[in-house]
């Protein structure tokens, strides 16, 4: 199969500054994690392959900006987009209580094909919770989004969003490869061939640039980019 060939899901990170939206991606993308990050400005773009039962499929990720001269932009952003995770805080009640805000630009764009996930991160930091579990996933259940609770920072529960939260969702609703050979090796147990891979070969390929405004058209394997920053 060609790099033509493979198909391509762009998935969008939303949410407030500073929740940790690229953190979460970095951690997934290279599990890589770095205390001191700068705000995003506009966009950033990574790619990535993965295997969903059996077939490759390449995920076009983008961490958008959390500030609020940047929100004008975002239906630009998530106009196409496959799947949409909204990313919130669990020590800040204020990012919490503005996924409403998120999850309504969304649904003003009437995207019931995409895939929607509310991700509540920090949870290295229970201690200072300000946001319960049961809360927020009351709150998903209301607006139709699947939900997981991660640590970008320790990396917990990073790879399970994806693989046992995402990517189970994304063979259903996309109908993506050999969904009866997936059930069977689960059946079996065999964890030496699991259902979802991620491509590791992968992991250092050239970032590429979406740009401020660039971010909203699939051809943006075209495009190089710097390293995602903190949102």
């Amino acid at each position: 199969m060609t790099e033509e060939d493979v198909p391509h899901f762009k998935i969008i990170f939303l949410g407030d500054q500073y929740v940790g939206k690229s953190s979460i991606l970095n951690r997934f993308y290279q599990d890589k994690f770095e205390e001191d990050y700068q705000a995003t400005i506009g966009l950033d773009f990574h790619s990535k392959n993965v295997d969903i039962n059996n077939t490759t499929i390449r995920l076009l990720l983008y961490d958008t900006a959390g500030q609020e001269k940047f929100k004008s932009l975002i239906p630009m952003y998530i106009r196409d987009a496959n799947i949409i995770i909204v990313v919130f805080d669990i020590t800040n009640k204020d990012s919490f209580i503005h996924t409403e805000h998120w999850a309504n630009e969304t649904k003003d764009l009437k995207r019931e094909d995409a895939i929607f996930v509310l991700v509540g991160n920090k949870t290295d930091l229970e201690e200072n919770r300000a946001v319960s579990s049961k809360e927020a996933q009351q709150f998903a259940n209301e607006k139709g989004f699947l939900f997981h609770e991660v640590s970008a920072k320790t990396g917990e529960e990073i790879q399970e969003l994806f693989n046992n939260t995402l990517f189970p969702e994304m063979a259903k609703k996309f109908n993506i490869g050999d969904e009866e050979e997936g059930e069977k090796k689960e059946q079996s147990g065999d964890n030496n061939n699991p259902n979802f891979q991620i491509d590791k070969k992968d992991e250092g390929a050239n970032k590429k640039k979406g740009g401020c405004c660039g971010g909203g058209k699939n051809k943006a394997k075209k495009l190089e980019q710097n390293p995602s920053e903190e949102a």
